[in-house]
């Protein structure tokens, strides 16, 4: 559900009318934000290149490098970028600087642990928490081996990790950092699985791991992230809107950009990138 201190505009119908097209369109199309949205990001610009084959798409800042949610909003606010492709809602401060977000997708986050991890079972919501705000440090406590967790948090840029606090600690602080509880420094996720081994524990978007070998996703209270249905009827508990941002002051090619993202075939290229399409 839309935080309290959600902007109206986040929360209601996409209104493309609150888009002033006033400014000439850019030789390039420069696109910022969520590494969540890379494969989302990348399939929508195909789609929109086979429409607008003159504009190049740019996701990333230098290209291909995506620098997570918040940077890309602070690149939108700057004018650096036109779009951005943000895995959270506006924060307050940011919701000052005459954006609009649109949701294109639904996501869910999937919990994951090293597929040889002796711990076979499925957590609660409150058995996450728990784990996360530093209560559970061992999966003997989980009905597994007696060995500590090893905690691995996402970066402080992640939009992921915003959505994770926000939902599974109800706002609390995740416990600091020790030798069994990491924040990892960059805003990735290859690394982050390979580095979970045997009694790891992190989370992700679940595209970016349902084909991964070296995890298994856990379900949570008893669903699992993969199921499309539960996340698109709210059944699964860690799950979220993505959003493209723009500056309401924008240009012809902007628009266009989140029509076709919009549109009933953006949706179906959002779902065979993996995420869930909000019709």
């Amino acid at each position: 559900p839309p935080s309290a201190n959600q902007p109206p505009e986040q929360s209601s119908a996409n209104n493309l009318n609150n888009l002033v097209t006033s400014q000439p369109n850019p030789n390039v199309l420069n696109i910022d934000g969520s590494t969540t949205m890379v494969l989302m990001v990348r399939e929508l610009r195909l789609g929109f290149n086979q429409q607008n084959g003159n504009l190049p798409v740019v996701y990333g800042v230098p290209e291909n490098t995506p620098n997570g949610s918040t940077a890309g909003i602070k690149n939108l606010i700057n004018d650096t970028v036109s779009i951005v492709a943000s895995s959270r809602p506006l924060k307050t401060d940011e919701a000052q600087n005459n954006i609009q977000m649109f949701p294109v997708a639904k996501d869910a986050v999937a919990v994951v642990v090293g597929v040889n991890n002796g711990f076979k079972g499925g957590l609660t919501l409150g058995q996450l928490r728990d784990i996360y705000t530093g209560k559970i440090t061992n999966w003997s406590q989980l009905g597994g081996a007696n060995v500590p967790i090893r905690v691995i948090n996402r970066a402080t840029t992640s939009g992921t990790r915003d959505l994770f606090q926000d939902v599974v600690l109800a706002g609390v602080p995740f416990a600091p950092d020790s030798a069994n509880f990491v924040t990892w420094p960059q805003d990735e996720t290859t690394a982050i699985l390979r580095s979970i081994g045997d009694n790891g524990i992190s989370y992700a978007t679940v595209s970016q791991v349902v084909n991964q070998e070296m995890v298994r996703i856990v379900p949570i209270d008893n669903v699992m992230p993969t199921n499309t249905a539960a996340v698109k009827g709210g059944k699964y508990p860690v799950s979220r809107s993505l959003f493209l941002g723009v500056k309401k002051q924008t240009t012809p090619a902007v628009k266009q950009f989140i029509e076709f993202a919009l549109s009933p075939k953006g949706q179906q290229t959002i779902e065979r990138a993996g995420f869930v399409s909000i019709n």
